[in-house]
């Protein structure tokens, strides 16, 4: 059957793209053809599959390495009452359908750009956190590499956090045992930033490190930055959302950073997160009925959050800064399992809007530029420690 036929024919167009998104996504082999049917038939266009315009390959690259394309995505748009997929995600992905199917798009290079969340059924744009200015900042080579282990879930949809953390095993156990060679000398108290993606690993790993200074008799605390939010209502109103730090009571969370590392007892907001709103008015004053968190003086103090030291005033304060990375599309497996699986947080599509709009935004913003200024950085899925070079040089002396 020649192009036009397989292209005007629904049937025979998703048996071709069935065939071609096998060397796209090993999940889709654990399909069967009807199963890939039912998936895509929320994506047909009602003119059909040939009345899909497709972009240059360069035009494409242009748009995902814009942070205005995904500023525009909208994330809660309804039809019908239902929350619907914003329609940059659905033209992308029926273009990229298109493209494989016809020839127009090589697979290498749209495996190289994008991957596919077979549970949404989108495709998204791959990052790279490694740029140049990270590189120079960290080196050409890691401190230390291990079997890439996480490459077993690129065919899971599945991912708990039991599997996740054997999967990383030797590298998070590297990571804890430089940081206990760089602290056991440290004067207290002290600082300890954990920053990175969302379902990197970033609570887990401080959990553990916590557990550990615990046993040797240190006193831990933690202050989690998102308790600093503002209400989400102003922050959408003002098109703010949890990017950069004017989302945030961010004076009040410098100055109580300063007040517990002088040993002071601090009261910071308490942020709800079912209700998206913080104890404390836009001034950081406690609201008539707001509760703030009560928060002792200890020996090392974790920060937690997206850009703990992106910001000159607080990086100043911290004494050791990582980063905690995990690639997009394993913490897009771990999300639907903590977000929607267990904490039924989301409605699906709007998960989807939400991930698509914000990684891009976040890693230009937050996590690209904080990977050039920390000491370290794990990346579970490289299954690598990166370092500084003056980390590098003081591990080489413990």
């Amino acid at each position: 059957m020649n192009q036009e036929k397989i292209m005007s024919n629904s049937k025979q167009f998703s048996k071709a793209l069935f065939e071609k998104m096998k060397g796209v996504d090993k999940a889709i082999s654990e399909m069967e053809l009807y199963e890939f049917r039912y998936a895509l038939n929320h994506l047909v266009p009602e003119a059909g599959w040939e009345s899909i315009s497709l972009q240059e390959e360069e035009v494409i690259e242009e748009w995902m390495d814009n942070r205005d394309y995904y500023s525009d995505v909208r994330i809660k748009d309804k039809v019908n009452g239902w929350i619907v997929l914003d329609e940059k995600i659905v033209d992308l992905t029926r273009m990229l359908f298109v493209g494989l199917v016809t020839g127009d798009y090589d697979d290498e290079w749209v495996t190289h750009h994008f991957y596919f969340d077979l549970r949404g059924f989108i495709f998204l744009h791959r990052t790279e956190y490694f740029t140049e200015k990270v590189l120079a900042h960290l080196g050409d080579k890691p401190f230390q590499q291990f079997e890439q282990k996480q490459k077993q879930f690129e065919i899971c949809q599945d991912i708990g956090y039991k599997a996740f953390k054997e999967a990383n095993l030797e590298v998070d156990e590297l990571f804890i045992s430089c940081v206990q060679l760089l602290m056991s000398d440290h004067p207290t108290p002290l600082l300890f930033a954990v920053a990175g993606p969302t379902a990197a690993g970033k609570t887990e790993i401080v959990e553990r490190l916590r557990v550990l200074f615990e046993k040797q008799g240190n006193s831990v605390t933690s202050v989690e930055l998102d308790n600093f939010l503002t209400d989400r209502d102003y922050r959408e109103a003002k098109g703010i959302f949890t990017q950069g730090k004017q989302a945030y009571h961010f004076d009040l969370f410098t100055q109580s950073l300063k007040d517990i590392l002088q040993g002071k007892k601090i009261s910071i907001p308490r942020y709800d997160f079912v209700f998206a709103t913080s104890s404390h008015d836009l001034e950081g004053n406690l609201k008539p009925d707001g509760v703030p968190i009560e928060i002792e003086p200890a020996d090392i103090i974790f920060i937690e959050g997206n850009f703990p030291f992106l910001y000159q005033e607080v990086a100043d304060l911290i004494s050791l800064k990582v980063v905690y990375l995990t690639d997009d599309p394993i913490r897009m497996k771990r999300k639907w399992k903590r977000d929607i699986d267990y904490r039924k947080k989301y409605d699906p599509r709007y998960f989807c809007n939400r991930y698509f709009k914000d990684q891009f935004i976040m890693a230009k913003i937050a996590y690209r530029p904080q990977m050039t200024l920390c000491d370290m950085v794990v990346d579970t899925t490289g299954a690598a420690l990166w370092t500084s070079s003056e980390i590098k040089e003081l591990l080489s002396k413990c």
